[in-house]
């Protein structure tokens, strides 16, 4: 998956408009205009698309996290300079205020089966024998439940 999926999913997923997405941006301390949403958003055959880079996911991410929880009180964290999916993963539930059985629930939601100890292996420190990389499949397939449980499909 690449970073402008995953931006492109949740905009669809939470029908943020530009202005919210701008904003969420902001309170993830990066100052973006409607232009580089704009070009971030497109699909990558349109020759205007550009790619957002894992600094710029990383602040819209936390962005994400402020506008769902709250301002945290103290320094505000700084975006990461380096993302992978399990740092993605994480900042998701995060945002959402997610426990792992809610997380189980939402991939359930699209007929995903995962485990409780495969789940925990993902939010695991990398120096920590458990740990596991989350691989794209699992990152799409919660993407996709929370699309299912946001914004459900009118079947």
């Amino acid at each position: 998956m690449t970073n402008n999926d995953i931006l492109r999913s949740l905009r669809y997923t939470f029908d943020f408009s530009d202005d919210e997405m701008i904003s969420i941006f902001g309170l993830g301390t990066l100052e973006v205009g409607r232009p580089e949403v704009s070009d971030w958003l497109k699909k990558e055959d349109d020759p205007e698309s550009k790619p957002i880079y894992d600094k710029d996911l990383a602040a819209f991410l936390n962005g994400l996290i402020v506008k769902k929880r709250g301002k945290k009180e103290g320094e505000q964290p700084l975006p990461e300079k380096k993302l992978n999916n399990n740092t993605i993963f994480r900042k998701l539930k995060i945002a959402m205020n997610m426990k792992d059985d809610e997380i189980l629930d939402t991939l359930d939601l699209i007929g995903f089966r995962f485990g409780k100890h495969e789940l925990s292996a993902l939010f695991r420190k990398p120096e920590q024998s458990q740990y596991r990389p989350c691989k794209d499949q699992v990152l799409r397939n919660f993407l996709r439940g929370l699309q299912e449980k946001y914004r459900p499909s009118e079947n």
